[in-house]
C-alpha cells in the first residue's frame, strides 16, 4: 500500500492555514462590530430623552401578580 504522504501534508497545511484565517477573520470582525456598536449607556445629546427608567426593586405598585397580569393585558406594557 503507497501512503501519498506529500498529498497528505499539503491537505494539512491547507486545512491549517484555513483554520487559522477563519480564526483571524472572525476576530477581526468582532472587532470592527464593537468599534461601531454605539454605546447603550451614554446620555443622550440634544433634545433626546433617554426612556430607561430603573425603578427599587423592593417597592412593589401591585398587591399582587394577577393586578399586574390585568394591568399588562389592559395597557399592553
Amino acid at each position: 500500500m503507497i501512503v501519498p504522504l506529500r498529498r497528505w501534508i499539503h491537505r494539512l497545511k491547507f486545512i491549517l492555514l484555513f483554520l487559522a484565517l477563519t480564526y483571524a477573520a472572525y476576530h477581526l470582525f468582532d472587532a470592527v462590530a464593537a468599534w461601531i456598536e454605539p454605546d447603550k449607556y451614554r446620555e443622550p445629546g440634544g433634545r433626546a430623552v433617554k426612556a430607561f427608567r430603573q425603578d427599587d426593586p423592593s417597592r412593589m405598585e401591585y398587591d399582587s401578580a394577577w393586578e399586574r397580569l390585568r394591568e399588562f393585558y389592559w395597557i399592553g406594557e
